[in-house]
């Protein structure tokens, strides 16, 4: 039986790779830890919290004591660490935030790692064990209008989140190169699909246009971002942990490119013909003041994960973003649950006054 340490699960992709795991295999165990924090919902495990495979531990990666008990308790053949502050704009707000959780966590998790896996006398490691980090298409930075990003691209981020998930990401890459720690980084482009906070642009702008609220758009809203499917990603992710060369870069992509203001006008029709609300219209669109440092296309080129582990994309956008309304109309209560308290806070200081 594999064992595998997920951090982040409780998180938009983490939730939705306990999912995939535990309904494609059997002969699993998962120990799953997460903080909680604002992103973190313990109702995205709600529907699994019995199954005897899916253990949920609370608690930091950057706890030194409580990452190195899980690994001595547990033995995890894989950690595979999604834990991060993951959104743009909180990152400009806070960045110590982030360089925090997504720096200094990471590099606890590879050091715990390293103390329960390599043997610094014979310089060897237990076998079977790897690290995989999950990590994003932003640190590589902005593209024109052609080319896309490959695994040898040099990194150039433009934003404090970014620039810590570049910073984790050498961190892990230094670790390999340094001690020889097995280890998988993969970048992939903007994801979207159940579970997802609703910071992020799809939920948003379900959750405000079923309320007759503004849907804010930065700039003009011509960036362009590549969508992928979250169970695509999760694919992808289940097979570098189990497939991937050692020391390898994935580049995870959807070839979804899509301007950001598509994607508004084609939630605002989906929803105007689904709920037959006249409500619902691109008069609820309005534009505010750009973000600082919004790069302005984003694109992928999934070649080396295709041909060393046959992984591709197989949701288009068109069935992509039917399945994630469908997701959110049939759960209006989770919605509710996650845009109480904090997140109103939050939404009034980020578009309010803008």
């Amino acid at each position: 039986m594999k064992t595998y340490l997920v951090t982040g699960c409780a998180g938009f992709i983490g939730s939705n790779f306990v999912h995939y795991m535990l309904d494609k295999y059997e002969d699993i165990r998962l120990i799953n830890l997460d903080k909680l924090t604002y992103a973190g919902n313990l109702e995205n495990l709600q529907d699994i919290e019995d199954d005897a495979r899916h253990i949920f531990v609370q608690g930091d990666i950057c706890d030194k004591a409580l990452v190195t008990d899980l690994i001595a308790k547990y033995d995890p053949d894989y950690v595979i660490n999604f834990a991060a502050e993951s959104h743009v704009d909180r990152s400009i707000k806070n960045p110590e935030i982030f360089v925090e959780s997504n720096v200094l966590g990471t590099v606890n998790l590879l050091q715990c790692c390293k103390d329960a896996w390599y043997d610094a006398e014979a310089k060897t490691w237990k076998a079977g064990k790897k690290y995989l980090q999950v990590s994003t298409d932003e640190v590589y930075g902005a593209l024109g209008a052609e080319g896309y990003f490959m695994e040898t691209t040099p990194l150039c981020p433009h934003s404090p989140y970014s620039a810590s998930k570049a910073s984790a990401d050498m961190f892990v890459k230094a670790f390999h190169d340094t001690y020889g720690m097995p280890m998988n980084i993969t970048r992939c482009s903007n994801n979207y699909g159940p579970y997802q906070f609703p910071e992020k642009l799809i939920p948003l702008l379900i959750n405000n246009a079923k309320q007759h609220k503004k849907l804010p758009v930065y700039g003009d809203g011509m960036q362009i971002r590549d969508w992928l499917y979250v169970m695509d990603h999760c694919k992808a992710i289940d097979m570098v942990a189990n497939g991937g060369k050692d020391g390898e870069v994935y580049n995870v992509g959807g070839h979804n490119e899509r301007p950001n203001i598509f994607i508004v006008k084609t939630v605002i029709a989906q929803l105007h013909d689904r709920l037959k609300d006249e409500g619902i219209s691109e008069e609820l669109i309005t534009h505010v003041a750009d973000r600082l440092g919004h790069d302005r296309r984003y694109g992928i080129d999934p070649t080396k994960i295709k041909e060393d582990l046959g992984w591709y994309p197989e949701t288009p956008f068109e069935k992509g973003i039917v399945l994630t309304i469908d997701w959110y109309l049939a759960h209006p209560e989770w919605m509710s649950h996650v845009t109480s308290g904090e997140y109103q806070k939050y939404y009034e200081q980020m578009y309010k006054n803008k």
